[in-house]
């Protein structure tokens, strides 16, 4: 009896490492879910970064637009961002959301690199991060002008992403 006692701890605690083990291998922790992607933008509210007035996040949206979440402390931020430019560049609205950003912080950064926004709203407290479901910064989406998601790209861009960001906001609308 006392043995079985024993023994079923030790099976359970066994078949739990199978279950996470197999949970582990198969997961891969790079994929993160799109969850907003098909839906629409959420209705936000933020305030400037030079203009403290409350503007809504949808009201900046016109036509196919990238809002991209980052913050001056993110080195990948950092990284990614001749990839906004060239966005802007090729004629993409970009607007900025700096995610539990000091504005000081924010306004040197992007003193430092220069400003591939048109705007930059202000997400200090990280309340409107939640509602758009970033997990980390740098994230960023293509939002239609009809105000649906498009599409979400979770952490630096690079030339394939950007390049997928463009297509998708030249293919005609459904």
């Amino acid at each position: 009896m006392r043995r079985l006692l024993f023994a079923v701890p030790l099976v359970v605690l066994a078949a739990l490492a199978v279950l996470f083990a197999g949970y582990a291998l198969n997961h891969d922790p790079r994929v993160r879910p799109a969850a907003l992607v098909g839906r629409p933008l959420p209705e936000l509210t933020l305030a400037g970064l030079d203009d403290p007035a409350p503007r809504r996040l949808r009201g900046e949206v016109r036509g196919p637009t990238v809002i991209n979440v980052f913050a001056s402390w993110c080195g990948p931020c950092e990284i990614e961002h001749p990839q906004l430019e060239a966005l802007r560049d090729a004629g993409l609205p970009v607007v900025g959301v700096a995610y539990k950003d000091d504005p000081a912080g924010t306004r040197a950064f992007l003193r430092r690199l220069g400003s591939p926004f048109r705007t930059v709203l202000v997400d200090r407290d990280g309340a409107a991060g939640l509602e758009l479901g970033v997990a980390a910064v740098p994230e960023t989406f293509l939002v239609g002008a009809d105000g649906m998601v498009l599409d979400k790209v979770s952490g630096p861009l690079t030339d394939a992403t950007r390049s997928r960001l463009l297509a998708t906001a030249r293919r005609p609308s459904r």
